[in-house]
């Protein structure tokens, strides 16, 4: 039996076969089918339903089909009637040839549970064929003095019918010379022979023609016609004779192309011309010309092509030896075919079910049959696949096989398995024959994602773009196909104040986390929440891993100057002893930056000043102390322009202006003498007013009167314009913070300054230090807070 690889798989399904071995009947023959050859498809052959015992819904469900040989698809079961059916025109000639009987034999696979029945379908001949001669005209040369009922072979008519259909009798033309008789070969084919029934006479007659008629046994009977010539010659009373009538030679299939096969020899008792003898096979067939040629002169029988056992077991020819005068003699060669182990063992594939799922043990992959078209120990076979693999195959009936999982597989430790099977035959030597599978492992969803870190520290600098992208979060999951699907997802926060959802979102496919809003160094520095990440599976696994978003600070706060205060009020004057030395602490700039950080890191620098390199300031602190002593040369106020500065990148800055007041001392006997100018200041006025009050007195009394008062007056206003100088709202706007890390002051100092205001005495009065907390008035009085290191 010829079984071909099979290219394609029309079924890719899980076949049960755990009580394979205990099915009844399996394996069993079921009876011999016959059909008309021609017959139209979808003719119907049999009811394989009642054959094999099955309702029709067992037929169904059992998956019961036809497998033929060589993947050609003859017949076809119809599942729903159970009846066995023509699938296509069988021409019997086609099939098998002159072989009779033409069986095709196929198998009924049931696949749950597995059975297999062998069955046959006979394809009967019918007379669709007509003889033929291979020659149409045949020649003889037939010596006048041709004995009474001798016989002359002639070329039969091949016919490709069988039986009864095959040539069964020949007859000749009318004629008063010969008669034909139809004779048997040992294979059944029937030839012609030409008997001389009257003697010939060739000055009478030199030349015959006859017409040779074929004839088959169908009904109607078909026939074919050949012309004969016969030629009367003049007499060769000897014809050749072969030493053996039979030749019977045995041959190895293997041997090479040329290899002698026989030698046949003839000898004839007549000499000369007559005695001369050519050898030539009598009536070959087509086969028998392809496969073997004889050498005219020596009789030598070699072959023209290789032999196989497999398709010819062996060979039948006659062969003719002619003398110079046209008689003949004949023997005939039986050759027979020695096999060889030239054929591997073939494996033809069933059903394969790829892919298999995962953690399942016991699942059927595939069902394979093996043959050996080898006779006898070369042609037994055994099976094999790799030992390293989860995988084992079952033999079934009939050298089929099943090929089962040994163990529940895991995809993702391999997801595909490359299964070679090996079949080995016993003959000498050993042929094998591999085929490759591929399996594929179907996933199963037991692996939850997988985070690429637990937790994830993202860095944002504030004031972002909205929608900005700062950073991703990535889980993986070692399964395939949806469930390895992974989303994410933002978990609700632990800390329930948290607006998370307004400050970042996340792609569900990507893992990529962005800010909805711009973010405030300031007034969040850092926060914390959950990502989950699931995968698409039935049911749903997931994880989670904790992201951290710090924000970092940008340089987006300039510097605000504390102290002098800046809120419109009048300036403040620092107040210097004339007397002070060089470094003398005036006063200090207090500033702070909202920032941190380098951001937050403040320098001080003297921008402008009414007499340069009289004052400098002290970059780290703020301090602004005298740079070289006094004198009395120098301007008594001054104004001093300080530029604060941090170190961002850009740097930002501010401007305070600070007023200096240079004075003698701040000591009490100092203070007469200032009061004393005061009051001569006043005096001088009021002196003018009184003597143009005297001088108007001889003329208006009122005028006087009025006069002294609009002195009073203009006396008390100048006053009021003549007193000292006094903070914003009496003093610091509040109390002085203790700002660390800024680059600002850490403790602070107030001093009370009061300067009269009134016509008193004009005092200047200096008093201690106060604690900052209790809130100093001076009645009648301006207040000075300044705060000094």
């Amino acid at each position: 039996m010829e079984i071909g690889w099979m290219t394609s798989l029309r079924r890719r399904q899980v076949l049960v076969l755990f009580v394979l071995l205990s099915v009844s009947g399996a394996g069993a023959e079921l009876g011999l089918y016959s059909v008309v050859e021609e017959t139209e498809k979808g003719a119907f052959v049999a009811n394989l339903g009642k054959d094999l015992g099955l309702g029709l819904a067992e037929m169904s469900t059992r998956a019961a089909r036809i497998i033929s040989q060589g993947n050609k698809e003859h017949l076809q079961l119809k599942v729903q009637t159970g009846d066995l059916l023509v699938n296509e025109k069988l021409d019997r000639e086609e099939l098998c040839g002159p072989t009779e009987p033409c069986i095709v034999h196929f198998q009924v696979l049931m696949e749950k549970p597995l059975e297999v029945f062998q069955a046959e379908l006979r394809v009967q001949d019918i007379n669709d064929h007509s003889p033929v001669f291979a020659e149409r005209e045949m020649i003889l040369k037939i010596p006048e003095n041709s004995p009474l009922g001798i016989a002359f072979p002639l070329s039969n008519a091949l016919d490709l019918d069988v039986g009864n259909n095959n040539v069964q009798n020949y007859k000749i033309s009318s004629n008063f010379h010969f008669r034909v008789l139809t004779r048997s070969r040992s294979d059944g084919r029937k030839y012609p022979e030409l008997v001389l029934d009257k003697e010939l006479d060739r000055e009478e007659k030199p030349e015959i023609l006859l017409t040779l008629t074929a004839l088959d046994g169908g009904s109607p009977p078909r026939n074919g016609t050949a012309q004969v010539r016969v030629e009367v010659v003049d007499s060769n009373d000897n014809a050749p004779e072969f030493g053996q009538s039979l030749y019977k030679v045995h041959i190895l299939e293997s041997s090479p192309v040329g290899s002698l096969v026989v030698t046949v020899s003839a000898s004839d008792l007549d000499s000369g011309v007559n005695g001369k003898i050519s050898y030539t096979f009598f009536q070959p067939s087509e086969d028998i010309t392809r496969t073997l040629e004889v050498n005219p002169m020596t009789g030598e029988i070699r072959l023209r092509k290789q032999l196989d056992f497999e398709t010819v077991l062996s060979y039948e020819v006659d062969i003719k030896a002619t003398d110079g005068g046209g008689l003949s003699g004949k023997c005939t060669l039986l050759l027979q075919v020695v096999d060889v182990n030239d054929n591997p063992p073939q494996v033809t594939m069933s059903a394969l079910t790829s892919p298999i799922p995962e953690n399942s043990p016991d699942v059927v992959v595939a069902v394979f049959s093996v043959s050996d078209p080898d006779s006898g120990e070369n042609g037994k076979t055994i099976s094999s696949i790799q030992d390293d693999l989860p995988f084992f195959l079952k033999p079934s009936v009939k050298n089929f096989y099943t090929l089962v999982t040994e163990r529940a597989l895991d995809r993702e430790e391999r997801a595909q398995y490359n299964i070679t099977i090996t079949v080995t035959d016993l003959g000498t030597p050993r042929l094998k024959s591999e085929h490759s599978i591929s399996v594929q492992v179907a996933d199963v969803n037991d692996n939850a994602p997988a985070f690429s870190q637990s937790a994830y520290t993202l860095w944002v600098r504030e004031n972002n773009s909205p929608a900005l992208h700062i950073g991703s979060v990535s889980a993986t999951d070692p399964d395939s196909g949806a469930n390895a699907r992974v989303t994410y997802s933002l978990l609700p926060p632990g800390d329930a104040r948290l607006p998370l959802a307004s400050l970042v979102s996340i792609n569900a496919d990507t893992g990529q986390l962005f800010a909805l809003r711009p973010l405030d160094f300031e007034a969040l520095r850092a926060f914390e929440f959950g990502v989950g990440a699931a995968d698409g599976g039935s049911p749903a696994l997931s994880s989670r891993a904790l992201v951290r978003v710090q924000v970092l600070d940008a340089n987006d706060n300039a510097p605000v100057v504390l102290y002098p205060p800046q809120n419109g009020s009048a300036p403040c004057t620092e107040l210097v002893p004339r007397a002070a030395d060089a470094g003398y602490l005036v006063s200090k700039v207090v500033a702070v930056d909202g920032d941190s950080g380098q951001n937050a890191w403040l320098s001080y620098q003297l921008l402008r000043a009414t007499e340069p390199g009289l004052f400098g300031v002290w970059a780290p602190s703020g301090e602004v102390r005298t740079a070289r002593l006094l004198s009395e040369r120098d301007a008594p106020r001054h104004r001093l322009a300080v530029l604060v500065r941090d170190h961002g990148e850009p740097p930002l800055s501010a401007t305070v202006t600070l007023h200096v007041l240079l004075v003698d001392g701040f000591s009490q006997p100092h203070l007469p003498r200032a009061e004393a100018a005061a009051e001569q200041a006043r005096a001088e006025p009021l002196t003018v007013s009184l003597v143009v009050a005297l001088a108007a007195v001889s003329s208006l009394f009122l005028l006087s009167v009025l006069g002294v008062v609009a002195a009073r007056l203009c006396a008390r206003a100048r006053a009021a314009s003549a007193g000292g100088c006094s903070g914003p709202g009496g003093g610091l706007a509040g109390p002085v913070v203790d700002v660390s890390g800024g680059g600002t002051l850490c403790q602070a100092y107030r001093y009370e300054v009061c300067l009269s205001g009134g016509s008193g005495t004009g005092e200047f009065k200096f008093f201690k230090p106060i604690i900052p907390s209790i809130q100093a008035e001076c009645s009648g009085r301006n207040m000075v807070d300044n705060p000094f290191l």
